[in-house]
Order: structure tokens, then C-alpha cells, then sequence
């Protein structure tokens, strides 16, 4: 059996082990495959592995060996699954992996923007002194999170994880979601409308799929409904906002801030507008990188295989 896997270095920077794929059948690891590239490099594969690569209808028609492709993420948006079923092809991800640590990087977000730690951490760096105490300065102050609202839009796993954080720091969390969790409410989380939540909350954190319908959902008109100075935090899909908006709210001060790890664009281009906001913090889409996560999701994507292969596939997307 002939595995190919796509892109080795999004997940691995040499740290994690692949020698279990290897004894699975002849396993070509590459390092990073062009797009233009891959229907060459799978060439005659029966298993494909892949992180961000697409996999096209005309890919599939290019390589009519592929029997199996192990998504090595969560999301299988790239993968065309409705060409992969007629061919009679499994796709499989790795729907939970890092759940903590992606919703561990929505709170260090957070705290970032109210501790402002990064800038006080240079400042002491250049040895400043205070002028006006000899034990501390600060060049803004920090904002208080205890009794704000938090507002949660998609309460899955990670939307989970921020909730109990938010509840932990003494915060008053509401959620918008389609499915209401009682194990939720019994921790005093409310359900309430979209509305609603822009209405009431002092910070909103996205957690949920990007989809037709909710493309853009930050936008002109959700930030208009929501406080002056609210603060915006998204590490799930740069398609849920409407860069343009969000920029123009940050210059006003209607949105005091924003914490993000997913634009719509990646890498981020020079074009971008929110590199000139004030107050945005963007970091390189990493809230699924830390070595436990990565670790664990390389391990879940060579048990799809062996799954597989064994006849009992599982965490199926296409069938």
C-alpha cells in the first residue's frame, strides 16, 4: 500500500515521529507540495494525507489509485467530497484534537489585549524608569474582566473551553448557538439570541464553522448593534469578518480591540487593512500548533488509516 502524505511541515518541525506510517506500507513523506504539484506527487498512491493542500475534482480524475484520504486537520473544506464519494473515496479528518489549546489561545488573546503585556515586558526590556514612582509605570491601564459579559458565538468544545475561562475570571458568559447544551446552562451559561449578544456583550469570541450563511457575520451592521468598546476576538475562521469593518470600527473606537488568529487571507498580505488598526492583534494562525496538539493529531490521522485498513474506517466526512 502506497501512502502519500502532502505536506509534513505544517504539523512537524522535526519533533514528531512518523515511523508508525511507515510500518503501514511504503510511506513518502514530503516536506511541502505545491498545489500545481500534487496530482504528480501522488502519482499511483492509495492513501493520501494532507493538511492545507486542495484535493480537486481534477486531481481525483488525474489519480484513479486513491482509495482513502486522511485529512490531517479538522477542516476538509479543500477536499472536493462529493467527486471523492462517486469515485468511491473515504475522507476522514481528526474532528477533535486540540480543543483546550485552541481555545487556551482565544484567552491568551484576551489577556494580552486587557494586561497589555507584551508592550510592558519591551518597556522594562529598554530598563525605562517611572517618572513618577520608583516601583512601576504603565502606559495603559488594565481592564478588568470580572462581571463584564462574555459573549461566546458557537459553544462546541472550544467555545467551551472560553466559556469556563470566561466563568473562572468571574465574567457573565452568554452564548449563541443552534444546540443548546444543558450542561452548559447548569454552569449558569445562558443561551440568548444573535442579537442579543452583540446587544449585551463586552467581549465576543467566534467559534463556529465558516459557512454561506455566516460569511461576514462581523460586520458593518452586527458591530453597530454591539457596546462602544467592545472587544472582538475570532481564532476560528478569517471568513467570519468583514476585514474592512472591523478596521474602520477599531480606528473609530467602537471596537476597542481585537485579537486575532485567522484572516482571510493566509499569509497575511501587505494589503491587508487591519495591519494599520490600531489596537489588533494578529498572530499567524497557531492557536492549533502547540507540540501536545500536534503530537495528538498526527497520531489520530495514522489511526484513520490503520482504520482503514482495517476495514472499519472511521470519522468519515463523505459518506
Amino acid at each position: 500500500m502506497k501512502i502519500v502524505v502532502l505536506d509534513k511541515p505544517r504539523e512537524n518541525k522535526g519533533e514528531i515521529d512518523w515511523s508508525e506510517l511507515n510500518k503501514l506500507g511504503d510511506a513518502r513523506i514530503y516536506d511541502d507540495t505545491p498545489q500545481e504539484d500534487i496530482a504528480k506527487t501522488i502519482g499511483d498512491a492509495e492513501i493520501v494525507m494532507l493538511n492545507k493542500g486542495k484535493i480537486t475534482k481534477e486531481i481525483l480524475d488525474a489519480c484513479p489509485n486513491i482509495k482513502f484520504i486522511s485529512v490531517i486537520a479538522t477542516g476538509f473544506n479543500k477536499i472536493d467530497l462529493e467527486t471523492a464519494k462517486k469515485k468511491g473515496i473515504l475522507v476522514s479528518n481528526v474532528p477533535s484534537y486540540g480543543s483546550k489549546a485552541i481555545g487556551q489561545h482565544a484567552v491568551a488573546l484576551l489577556l494580552e489585549i486587557t494586561n497589555h503585556v507584551a508592550h510592558h515586558d519591551g518597556e522594562v526590556r529598554k530598563l525605562r524608569k517611572s517618572s513618577d514612582t520608583d516601583w512601576c509605570f504603565w502606559d495603559y491601564p488594565s481592564y478588568e474582566l470580572e462581571y463584564k459579559t462574555m459573549g461566546i458565538i458557537g459553544l462546541g468544545r472550544i467555545g467551551q473551553t472560553v466559556a469556563k475561562a470566561g466563568l473562572a475570571m468571574g465574567m457573565d458568559v452568554i452564548a449563541y448557538d443552534a444546540f443548546i447544551n444543558p450542561e452548559m446552562q447548569k454552569l449558569g451559561i445562558n443561551y440568548v439570541s444573535l442579537d442579543e449578544l452583540y446587544k449585551r456583550a463586552d467581549v465576543i469570541s467566534l467559534h463556529c464553522p465558516e459557512t454561506e450563511d455566516n460569511k461576514d457575520m462581523i460586520n458593518a451592521d452586527s458591530i453597530a448593534k454591539m457596546k462602544d468598546g467592545v472587544i472582538i476576538l475570532n481564532n476560528s475562521r478569517g471568513g467570519l469578518v468583514d476585514e474592512y469593518a472591523l478596521t474602520d470600527a477599531l480606528k473609530s473606537g467602537k471596537v476597542y480591540a481585537a485579537g486575532l488568529d485567522a484572516i482571510k487571507v493566509e499569509p497575511i498580505t501587505a494589503d491587508n487593512p487591519l495591519l494599520t488598526a490600531p489596537n489588533c492583534f494578529i498572530t499567524p494562525h497557531i492557536s492549533w500548533a502547540a507540540l501536545d496538539c500536534r503530537r495528538r493529531l498526527i497520531r489520530l490521522a495514522i489511526e484513520n488509516v490503520k482504520a482503514f485498513l482495517d476495514g472499519k474506517p472511521i470519522n468519515v466526512v463523505n459518506l
